[in-house]
């Protein structure tokens, strides 16, 4: 059995699929939580746990069984709700859906493991986005959402360190089914998605479950407070009107 476990939220997506392999091919137990218990995840309804700060007995129960025996490495906050349209267009309960996946949840996620965080030496990993610090029309939820979890990732930072260390990962556009989804039919602006970053592709989910690995572990114990940004080179690119 691993002496290691992390938990990862939003494990049903590209990347928290990722990031579950790439821990268990490092001998590091992941435990998934996921909107249903399907394919070894735990359900869990993190927009429920977002407005009541509270996890459900028996998802505790579920979590807590394979943690048992087991050094908790990891928080990571990966899910996320994304809910696009016009500030004029977007539901209310679209925004207030949107804040309580991606930043509330993660808040009380940390409030209910905290203990465990601290006693044994774990870190917290929160996934952000380069939306965060450029965004486009249409993304006022979702932008502002992970601006605020980069900022809760700095807050945490400070108010929980040295007891736990965290910090936050903050990825540009990702090579997931759900993305691809939303292309079907587009090459064109599927090939101008990529050609945008200045590295000339966008990443894949593995590179970004990579990047997690070192960030919640050991080698990168003086990282803390800082959001990486592995962003293709995107947000370094300045677009002038032609």
């Amino acid at each position: 059995m691993s002496d290691e476990a992390v938990i990862v939220t939003g494990a049903g997506g590209g990347i928290g699929k990722a990031m579950l392999d790439v821990f268990e091919v490092r001998g590091i137990h992941a435990i998934g939580l996921g909107r249903r218990s399907v394919d070894g995840l735990i359900g869990c309804d993190l927009a429920e746990l977002g407005r009541t700060g509270v996890l459900p007995q028996e998802v505790k129960v579920a979590i807590d069984s394979r943690l048992e025996g087991r050094r908790l490495r990891a928080l990571i906050n990966n899910a996320a709700t994304q809910h696009l349209g016009k500030t004029e267009n977007l539901g209310w309960d679209q925004w207030q859906e949107t804040l309580a996946v991606n930043l509330s949840a993660p808040f009380a996620l940390v409030r209910i493991f905290l203990e465990r965080l601290v006693a044994d030496g774990g870190s917290i990993l929160n996934v952000g986005s380069v939306h965060a610090q450029a965004t486009k029309p249409g993304f006022a939820a979702y932008g502002t959402s992970k601006a605020a979890l980069h900022g809760l990732t700095r807050a945490l930072a400070v108010d929980l360190g040295p007891r736990v260390r965290v910090c936050g990962l903050a990825p540009a556009a990702v090579d997931t089914p759900m993305l691809r989804a939303g292309f079907d039919g587009n090459p064109e602006g599927f090939a101008a998605l990529e050609a945008v970053h200045p590295v000339g592709r966008i990443a894949s989910p593995t590179e970004v479950a990579e990047a997690a690995v070192w960030m919640t572990g050991p080698e990168a114990g003086f990282l803390a407070g800082t959001n990486v940004f592995l962003d293709g080179g995107v947000l370094s690119r300045l677009h002038d009107p032609a």
